[in-house]
């Protein structure tokens, strides 16, 4: 293969979780008996732009179309983009006759946050069951994946827009130089593009491994980012870490003659991940010595309570989780069932692993002696929302970014 970015062919893989399904596909009692595809899941380094990415590509059509994940069923992200956009709309003068874009747009919660600043919206979703969702709390949606046929209709409907937003979808995203272009063609002279992709230093810093799945074909740092829309005559003008995800980068790009300066943030963090030695092949080899280290970690203290005769659950059923257990081969065998509020979820199996997603009513009727967090980045709201049951004896693990159990 080659590089997505630079085009450069000579990658080098550094880390291999094996052949797994997607991460996101989640089975009906039916599909058990079917067979189930899996495909291999490594990443690779390109020496040239210093993307990381998989060394294998699913075709989009095959994980999007029908998608089971909702921005919106959490406290934390519902938070986390109602102060996103109104950052954005403050800081750029956004009102009612200002247009927002929001590409890869989900349940429309992202969108909801520029509707209180009378900001115009319109979102695209490929996945018709979350778009439906998204037009029935108020949000403009249309069902399609991000091409120019789409920007043409949005021109024509309502002009160009002043933000075109894109949070924890352009590492999902194959032909990127597509996307940029038709970006490009949609914004005004002096729009804004802002993204949010999960931050690779975090994932090397934090061990955050599980969140390597297939619908993250990149694993993008500032330096990478910046290679690539200089090659699309664009400029990134700021950079901001954020939270999420277990932590993540928010970019702000800008057309290269648009006339925001440059923020200090950038100079500064394009230095701190090169001292950090995210140019070399070194970091990654270490980096995938440690993940192994911590999935026999996890395997052995999962071990060690089941063969206490213990029961274990699991709480959340986020893609990660699912990297996480196949990766570490952590099934029904060990798992009792997985809790988690997303109601698309509810009644399904986990891919692989073939766990039962139940509601979290089971936990009062099977209670188990530990459940496992596999939303571990929702840790702290799962362990408030389930403090009751922590009182009655029920122990908690955490299992990344390090292994730790909550009494």
């Amino acid at each position: 293969m080659k590089c997505r970015i630079c085009g450069n062919r000579g990658l080098r893989e550094f880390l291999s979780l094996g052949e797994t399904p997607l991460a996101n596909s989640f089975l009906s009692e039916e599909e058990l008996k079917l067979e189930e595809k899996a495909f291999p899941l490594a990443i690779c380094f390109c020496a040239n732009c210093k993307l990381v990415q998989l060394t294998y590509v699913v075709p989009p059509e095959i994980m999007f179309k029908n998608y089971v994940y909702v921005s919106s069923t959490t406290d934390t992200f519902r938070h986390h983009f109602a102060e996103m956009t109104e950052g954005i709309a403050n800081d750029f003068g956004l009102d009612k006759n200002s247009l927002a874009v929001d590409i890869g747009s989900n349940d429309g919660i992202l969108l909801k946050g520029f509707q209180k600043f009378g900001v115009q919206t319109i979102g695209i979703e490929p996945a018709a069951n979350v778009a439906k969702i998204a037009e029935q709390n108020g949000v403009e949606t249309i069902n399609d994946f991000f091409n120019e046929d789409v920007v043409k209709k949005i021109i024509d409907k309502k002009g160009n827009a002043d933000v075109v937003t894109a949070t924890n979808v352009f590492a999902h995203i194959n032909d990127i130089d597509d996307v940029t272009k038709n970006v490009k063609l949609l914004l005004k002279p002096n729009g804004v593009f802002v993204i949010e992709v999960q931050y690779l230093v975090d994932t090397i810093e934090k061990m955050t491994f599980d969140n390597i799945y297939h619908e993250h074909l990149s694993y993008f740092t500032l330096t990478s980012l910046v290679y690539f829309f200089k090659k699309h005559s664009m400029a990134v003008f700021k950079a901001q870490r954020v939270d999420t995800h277990g932590g993540s980068l928010r970019v702000f790009i800008k057309n290269a003659d648009a006339g925001f300066e440059a923020d200090e943030s950038v100079k500064m963090l394009l230095e701190y991940e090169k001292k950090l030695g995210i140019n070399g092949f070194e970091l990654y080899e270490k980096f995938a010595k440690k993940v192994h280290e911590v999935k026999n970690k996890l395997v052995s203290n999962i071990k060690s309570i089941k063969n206490h005769g213990k029961s274990i659950a699991a709480y959340g059923a986020p893609a990660k989780g699912n990297t996480l257990l196949n990766f570490c081969k952590i099934g029904s065998d060990c798992i009792d069932y997985v809790v988690d509020d997303n109601p698309l979820k509810i009644g399904l199996y986990t891919p692989g692993t073939h766990i039962p997603v139940v509601s979290s009513r089971l936990l009062d009727e099977k209670k188990p002696d530990y459940v496992l967090i596999l939303a571990w980045n929702f840790a702290k709201e799962i362990l408030e929302k389930t403090k009751k049951y922590a009182e009655e004896g029920v122990k908690f693990i955490v299992p990344l970014p390090e292994f730790v159990i909550v009494e």
